[in-house]
C-alpha cells in the first residue's frame, strides 16, 4: 500500500493550525483579556507601548499588569492618577530606563485618549470610518505611540477590526521566516484561510515563540 507523503504546504498548514490552537492571541496568553469594549482595548495600548521599549518582554507584562491590578484599567482612570503614583507602580513593577518619562508618556495617553475619543478606541476607530489606513495613522498621533506601537496594537485588535488584517509584528516574522511559514503577513493571512481571528491567534503564538526562544520543541533544534 502506498505512503501518501504530505506537501510542503499542508506541512505549512499543519504548524499553523498547531500554533493557532489555543485560541487566544499574544495578549490573552498572558492574561489580558482582548474585547470590543474601552478598558479592554486601552489596556492592550499600554501593553503594546511597554512591550515596544527595549528590555525583558516579560518586565513589560509585569508593568502593564501592574497598572491595571492599581485599578488603572482604563484611560479615564490612568488618566485621573498622579504622576509620582505612577512612577512608583512602574518602578515596584521592574520597569528599567527613565521611569519618569514612561510615566509621562503614559498619563499623557491616557488624557489624549480621554480628550480625543472620551477614552474608547472605539471612537477612535469610527472617526476612521473603518479605514485601516486612518486608523493607523490616528493611533501614530497619540503620545508614545510610534510604528512598532501601532503593529503590536493591532496585532490583538485585527481579531475585532477586522478591516485591519493582515497585521504581523516584527517579532512574528521572524518566527514565521525561521519555521519556514512565510516571509509577511499576506502570508500568514493564507495559513489561517484569511480570517482575522485566526491569524491574530497565529501571529500571537510565533511573536511568542520568538520571545520565548520555543524554536526547538517546534523544530527539534535550536
Amino acid at each position: 500500500m502506498a505512503t501518501t507523503l504530505s506537501t510542503p504546504v499542508e506541512d505549512r498548514k499543519r504548524l499553523a493550525r498547531r500554533l493557532a490552537g489555543s485560541g487566544r492571541g499574544f495578549a490573552e496568553q498572558y492574561g489580558f483579556r482582548v474585547t470590543n469594549n474601552p478598558a479592554s482595548l486601552f489596556q492592550v495600548l499600554y501593553l503594546a507601548v511597554l512591550l515596544a521599549r527595549r528590555g525583558d518582554f516579560r518586565r513589560a507584562l509585569d508593568g502593564a499588569r501592574a497598572l491595571r491590578d492599581e485599578g488603572w484599567d482604563s484611560a479615564a482612570r490612568l488618566a485621573r492618577s498622579l504622576h509620582q503614583d505612577r512612577v512608583r507602580v512602574l518602578r515596584d513593577s521592574g520597569q528599567r530606563g527613565d521611569v519618569d518619562a514612561l510615566a509621562d508618556v503614559l498619563g499623557d495617553l491616557a488624557r489624549t485618549v480621554v480628550e480625543r475619543y472620551r477614552g474608547d478606541l472605539r471612537r477612535l476607530r469610527a472617526v476612521a470610518h473603518h479605514d485601516p489606513a486612518a486608523e493607523r495613522a490616528l493611533l501614530a498621533e497619540l503620545p508614545g505611540v510610534g510604528e512598532q506601537v501601532v503593529d503590536l496594537f493591532l496585532r490583538e485588535a485585527q481579531a475585532l477590526w477586522r478591516e485591519v488584517a493582515p497585521v504581523a509584528d516584527r517579532r512574528a516574522l521572524v518566527a514565521a521566516r525561521r519555521l519556514g511559514l512565510g516571509r509577511s503577513a499576506d502570508d500568514l493571512a493564507g495559513l489561517a484561510s484569511g480570517e482575522s481571528e485566526q491569524l491574530a491567534w497565529l501571529v500571537g503564538a510565533l511573536a511568542r515563540v520568538d520571545l520565548e526562544h520555543r524554536y526547538a520543541e517546534l523544530t527539534g533544534h535550536s
